[in-house]
């Protein structure tokens, strides 16, 4: 979407070409998708919290695991939404193979 955007704008400045170099899309969207993590991931988990949907700890386990009961499990969903969308963010669509790996990443998601 912003590489569609930064072909708009090269048009106005030739600066805009930088966009172009795959390096710095990726460290941008790696950079977007811890940004999307760290400002959704709060809300996401009260909402888990607010659901409980936790993690359930067997009594046979041992002690230390105790702790961990109520945790919420969802974890992946968070993940998997930074991951998409900054994927969809900085990548080119109208390459394919991005499409076939943003598929293949939501269809394992929801596998697992």
């Amino acid at each position: 979407m912003l590489m569609w955007l930064s072909e708009q704008l090269l048009f106005l400045d030739p600066g805009f070409g930088v966009f172009q170099y795959l390096t710095l899309r990726a460290i941008l969207a790696a950079c977007s998708a811890m940004l999307i993590s760290m400002l959704v991931g709060p809300f996401v988990i009260t909402r888990l919290n607010d659901m409980q949907i936790g993690q359930t700890i067997r009594s046979e386990g041992p002690e230390s695991h105790l702790v961990k009961a109520g945790t919420p499990t969802m974890g992946g969903a968070l993940i998997l939404l930074a991951v998409l969308g900054s994927t969809i963010l900085w990548a080119d669509l109208d390459n394919r193979y991005v499409w076939f790996v943003i598929v293949t990443t939501a269809a394992f998601g929801a596998i697992g």
